[in-house]
């Protein structure tokens, strides 16, 4: 262009040469060019290629292979058909071989626009190791509002697909009309020339919810992009790796709490597609959502059993303890593997696994220390309680009082109730503090005579530099001496003048 442009200012080839800094010939060649109606390339001749005579065995190549064949393997094959050029012609020529059989084969994708209600997806994916043992997250999306529900889960067999799905329904506050997911044989059994044959159970599963599920199309991933989507940004945040230094979970409890806050994070924060939060969005989504059964799926559960009083569901011959909050309620039980899994029905938050033991034998009941209350003390630690004004009152003196009453009683001491009684009295001259530190002293050394308290007293209120703590080895000399063994001198009185 600034060759044209001198030569239209000046009219001549030479004086625009200089302007422009070439040849004068050709400038002559670009204004001729112009001037017969063609570009400055248009009348330039192409260089005959080497690797043009080999361009049909590529093409033919690039059919067979379906459009995946590799460069270096394509020069391989030239080179032994004679080819002498470069690997860098072989791949420019691939590529543009590779560019032309794409033509008209590319998947032109329409936008989805989903309407509130319709669509939900759900899909599985692997969770983080507890304990060595393999955890799945259940992870689900409304496809409007974008609204995601994740839940960790031991195994992902039919009942606990249909247990996770009544919860996500109940998180919902809906029904929605579809249900898109994987082709899992919890949901097709078999595929028939194409046609996916469904699973007999989620068929009444999902008649009893009133949803219609479908499946994707086989290695088609385009069709469950939503639930992979949210499947690949939950294991990003929850499955512990060096990228996101998340410790690992002690307990399946603590994986549970992950989740339950990821999901409330994600759900609060605007979507990058919407620009407003999906919870927010989901309150105008269930309006058109369907109403949620009042009753959950059971069929799949299991088998039916009543918690007994001492908190175990019998199943197989055999016992199983489940939490002590359930006595007296209706449980499903159900094997799973080598595994007893023990669903409750919640009516808020639909069925949810709340035992799970290793599979045992008449006689020997399964029992799980966390599923009780704390025990009562027995024989051997018991504490005082008491039963009258006088008690009560002794009692709040300290817990140096209990103590000295718990030792006292296991000592035999007699007169128990009088001695009280004088501590009371005494806690008027000497403050409750100083007796509650008395009172532990005599029972940390045995001391319950009737003088005994008001000497620890006595001897506390003689040395002030041991106020605050009673010193117990000069208590027990005390002691000591008042209880000695050693005979007296009082015989030999009678010797001497």
């Amino acid at each position: 262009m600034e060759i044209l442009e001198a030569y239209d200012l000046t009219g001549s080839f030479r004086m625009a040469a200089q302007l422009s800094g070439c040849d004068h010939h050709t400038v002559s060649r670009y204004v001729a060019l112009r001037d017969g109606g063609h570009g400055p390339r248009d009348g330039r001749a192409n260089r005959r290629k080497v690797i043009e005579e080999y361009l049909p065995k590529i093409e033919e190549w690039i059919e067979r292979s379906g459009g995946k064949l590799r460069a270096d393997v394509a020069h391989e094959k030239l080179t032994a058909l004679g080819y002498e050029g470069s690997q860098r012609t072989t791949r420019r020529a691939v590529s543009a071989a590779k560019g032309a059989f794409e033509e008209g084969r590319r998947r032109v994708y329409r936008p989805w626009i989903p309407e509130p209600g319709m669509w939900m997806q759900w899909d599985f994916g692997e969770g983080p190791k507890v304990g060595a043992r393999r955890t799945y997250l259940f992870c689900s999306w409304l496809a409007w509002s974008r609204y995601r529900v994740v839940y960790p889960i031991w195994d992902r067999t039919l009942p606990t697909v249909i247990g996770c799905l009544d919860a996500a329904f109940r998180k919902f506050g809906g029904v929605p009309t579809y249900a898109l997911t994987d082709n899992e044989k919890t949901v097709t059994v078999a595929h028939i020339a194409g046609l996916p044959v469904r699973n007999q159970q989620m068929l009444a599963a999902s008649r009893h919810y009133g949803i219609t599920v479908a499946t994707c199309v086989p290695a088609d991933p385009e069709s469950k992009g939503g639930s992979e989507a949210t499947v690949r940004i939950a294991k990003a945040d929850l499955v512990p790796t060096e990228a996101n230094l998340r410790p690992e979970y002690e307990s399946f409890a603590d994986l549970k709490e992950a989740c339950q806050q990821w999901c409330e994070q994600v759900n609060e924060r605007p979507h990058r597609e919407t620009r407003k939060p999906p919870a927010m969005l989901l309150a105008r989504e269930r309006a058109r959502l369907h109403p949620v059964p009042d009753t959950s799926f059971t069929v799949a559960f299991g088998q039916t059993r009543r918690v007994g009083w001492d908190s175990t569901a019998s199943f197989g011959g055999a016992r199983y303890s489940v939490p002590h909050t359930l006595v007296d309620k209706r449980v499903w039980v159900r094997h799973s593997g080598d595994e007893v899994v023990v669903v409750h029905a919640d009516p808020a938050r639909g069925p949810v696994e709340v035992a799970r033991h290793a599979v045992s034998t008449p006689g020997t009941p399964r029992l799980n220390d966390e599923h009780y209350p704390p025990a009562p003390p027995g024989a051997l630690e018991r504490k005082p309680r008491p039963k009258s004004a006088e008690e009560e009152a002794f009692l709040a003196i300290g817990e140096g009082a209990k103590f000295w009453l718990v030792e006292a009683a296991a000592a035999g001491t007699h007169k128990l109730r009088f001695k009280m009684e004088r501590a009371l009295a005494l806690s008027k001259l000497y403050g409750k503090e100083a007796l509650n530190e008395a009172l532990e002293v005599a029972a940390r050394s045995g001391r319950f005579g009737e003088e005994d308290l008001v000497s620890i007293l006595a001897y506390r209120y003689s040395h002030p530099e041991h106020n605050g703590h009673q010193d117990t080895e000069t208590v027990l000399l005390l002691r000591a001496h008042a209880h000695s063994l050693q005979r007296g001198t009082a015989s030999w009185r009678r010797f001497g003048g």
